[in-house]
């Protein structure tokens, strides 16, 4: 009797031992995905600094690659004229460093989160192009060359195509530059770190009309001899839009630039929008309502379904482009810090990314990782 009971806790602890190398022999998505492209995520401060050590672990274990949410726009880089606020950014940098990760630096030039003094004279009139350009060279090379031969790649320009027609938008940078704009700061990031990959990032490029604005916008560039390496695809889908063949036309039709797309700020919003689009414009925001806030108590079992498949597909069209896709980026680590918990609407329960917010993966995770499998 003795020794059966010996032997029956022998076999549990071996049990034990063998259940643990399971789990930490799982598959990861940078180790999936190694031989096809990056996968990585944005990266709030807490996350960057170390302060979250459960999202530090997780982002460790599972990307090789990150990218910042704010801390890297003008605003909080460069608030003031006289001012810099590089220690977030230090610690970023330092971070992807440490884990050997490729850092992406985002956004150099943008409409939004630019401080209003940078359009602006000493009296509060729009400044000169003379002055706004000097104001942006010094932006670049200052921010650019402080993080030279560590940032591996920029986005240079940030949604500069309008949503209805696919003309450049409307913005300071352009009224006061002209449409030479984005040549400007595709010239300065390049003089800045001349090793640098160097990005357009938008919003809704499935789009036919936008998808054309930028194929004129990057076509324009390359005629003055400037480089663009990839144009980035900003994948804020639901859950049935855009469909999988609206995405992969955007795709096709970039890489027959000579660029290269990435995947930069992928999430799926599971809840009713209110938006009158799919996309990313900052700009709308609504009053909080009930009907646009269903999951609060947790996500049923049939959304969670369709959410695994949507992220399944996705990433199956995906590894079937991966010769001209370098990198898909999700938009956060957890459901807990994604943004769309505050957008259109704040205050919400979201439920957009592949890990929950207890820091579990969701069966989509095993969805993404099989796709790859699938097509080896």
């Amino acid at each position: 009797m003795k020794k059966q009971l010996i032997y029956s806790v022998l076999c549990l602890a071996l049990s034990g031992v063998a259940m643990n190398f399971v789990q930490k022999a799982e598959p990861t998505l940078k180790e999936v995905f190694k031989k096809d492209f990056y996968v990585g995520a944005a990266l709030n401060y807490k996350q960057s600094s170390g302060q979250d050590a459960k999202s530090t672990a997780l982002i460790q274990q599972q990307f090789n690659t990150i990218s910042p949410e704010n801390l890297l726009k003008w605003g909080p880089v460069h608030p003031q004229p006289d001012k810099y606020n590089f220690k977030p950014a230090d610690d970023y940098v330092a971070f992807g460093q440490q884990n050997k990760m490729f850092i992406i630096g985002h956004t150099l030039m943008w409409h939004q989160q630019t401080p209003k003094w940078v359009f602006e004279d000493e009296n509060g009139q729009p400044a000169s192009r003379e002055v706004l350009l000097k104001r942006l060279q010094e932006h670049i090379n200052t921010v650019v060359g402080r993080y030279k031969g560590k940032i591996g790649g920029w986005d240079v320009l940030n949604e500069a195509i309008d949503d209805q027609q696919g003309d450049l938008r409307k913005t300071k940078w352009l009224e006061i530059l002209g449409e030479d704009f984005a040549a400007k700061a595709f010239e300065y990031a390049h003089k800045a770190d001349p090793k640098a990959e160097l990005y357009y990032n938008d919003y809704s490029l499935y789009r036919p009309e936008k998808r054309e604005g930028v194929i004129k916008l990057v076509k324009s560039l390359q005629a003055k001899g400037i480089k663009v390496t990839a144009v980035g695809m900003q994948g804020h889908y639901g859950l049935t839009k855009p469909s999988i063949e609206q995405v992969e036309a955007s795709i096709v039709a970039f890489s027959k630039l000579g660029v290269h797309v990435n995947f930069t700020e992928l999430d799926i919003d599971v809840l009713p929008n209110p938006s009158r689009r799919q996309g990313a414009d900052i700009a709308e925001n609504f009053a909080a309502d009930a009907k646009y806030n269903v999951y609060t108590a947790g996500l049923p079992d049939s959304v969670q379904q369709k959410l695994t498949k949507r992220y399944a597909d996705l990433f199956a069209l995906f590894h079937k482009h991966r010769d001209v896709i370098d990198r898909v980026t999700l938009w956060g680590v957890t459901d807990a810090d994604s943004w769309l918990n505050d957008w259109p609407i704040r205050g919400r329960t979201s439920y957009p990314l592949l890990f929950d917010r207890t820091y579990q993966p969701k069966p989509a995770l095993q969805a993404v990782l099989q796709t790859a499998k699938n097509k080896m």
